[in-house]
């Protein structure tokens, strides 16, 4: 593991390194938001971020990917084996991706998302500015220690680079000319993580995370799930933007001359009307009631029961993209601890 002090000049010349070397999605800013994108230089990247409009797992789990092609002569399957970098990924949305790492490299094995993951070289950076619906400090994600090949951390005016394992090392090796982290940086570096687990508060849960599935399992029947749901406009848009939702469908994409085509996968949804709709015409949530419950208990308990871990990385984009302001995780959560 090696740790270097950056001055801001050396990790601009640093980063254009990698640029030039590596396929690289980073930060950058869109407007008054924020994205990833294709990175072509240091001065476009943002670490100075709040939050991105979508999740960095669309490089992992693509919206929409093609599995494998047919044709007369057989099939072929499909995977992207082109190594990349991800810059500027937030704690919150690191601990997303490790736990979208066990689910699909669990029992069934994904070769499709394993494969982008196996090529990807994490790059995680340390909030500097905290978004308007974050509560990844009552989440325990405003910091992370593992999952990622680098971490970046901004202290006065400079970086502390830190690389974990080789891939890490490996694109650190472009400032192998920086100082070491001394004692005094590497304690400015804790002050961060301390100042972070304070800062991503912007609304305060009231229970710890572990004690919500306990929490859930005697709350089936809270007036709050219909009283929400009356509101709700099925969009999907929580589900869209969450990063740590992986629902799909798949299905074949046939041309027209009926001889080829492609098996797809593609995002969805368990907010969306028709998401449990299955053949016969039976759908098993066909209630919006049901719906909007069946989300909270998948990010508080039910993945827990599976993985042992909290489906909600307190991110805030849900709270954000919906438009009936009825999707904030604590809000909900606190109103069941209350039994009101």
């Amino acid at each position: 593991m090696s740790i270097k002090k950056l001055d801001s000049s050396a990790f601009d010349k640093w980063v254009d390194g990698i640029v030039t070397e590596h396929k690289v999605y980073g930060i950058q800013a869109r407007g008054d938001k924020f994205a990833f994108d294709e990175l072509k230089s240091a001065s476009a990247l943002r670490l100075d971020y709040d939050v991105s409009i979508t999740a960095p797992k669309v490089y992992f789990q693509p919206p929409h990917e093609t599995l494998l092609r047919f044709g007369e002569r057989g099939f072929e399957s499909v995977t992207d084996t082109e190594p990349f970098v991800v810059f500027g990924v937030h704690p919150y949305d690191m601990v997303a991706i490790t736990q979208m790492d066990e689910i699909f490299s669990d029992s069934n094995y994904d070769v499709h998302y394993m494969a982008r993951r196996e090529k990807a070289t994490v790059v995680v950076c340390d909030v500097q500015n905290a978004s308007e619906n974050v509560f990844a400090g009552c989440m325990n994600t405003a910091t992370v220690e593992e999952g990622f090949d680098l971490l970046v951390t901004k202290i006065d005016e400079g970086y502390l680079v830190e690389a974990k394992g080789e891939k890490g090392e490996v694109l650190l090796k472009g400032a192998a000319d920086a100082p070491d982290a001394d004692e005094n940086s590497l304690k400015l570096r804790e002050m961060v993580w301390e100042h972070n687990r304070k800062l991503l508060r912007r609304h305060e849960l009231k229970v710890k995370p572990l004690d919500l599935p306990e929490l859930l399992e005697k709350q089936m029947d809270h007036p709050v799930w219909e009283e929400k749901a009356a509101l709700c406009f099925s969009c999907g848009s929580c589900n869209l933007v969450c990063p740590t939702c992986y629902c799909f469908n798949v299905k074949d994409e046939v041309s027209y001359t009926l001889k080829d085509g492609e098996r797809v996968r593609v995002c969805d949804g368990c907010m969306l009307a028709d998401f449990a709709l299955v053949a016969g015409g039976h759908n098993f949530r066909k209630n919006k009631a049901e719906r909007f419950r069946h989300r909270y208990y998948r990010k508080g308990k039910y993945l827990h029961d599976l993985h042992g871990q909290i489906a909600c990385v307190g991110c805030g984009r849900c709270v954000s993209a919906c438009v009936a302001k009825i999707a904030n995780p604590v809000e909900i959560y606190n109103r069941l601890a209350e039994g009101k």
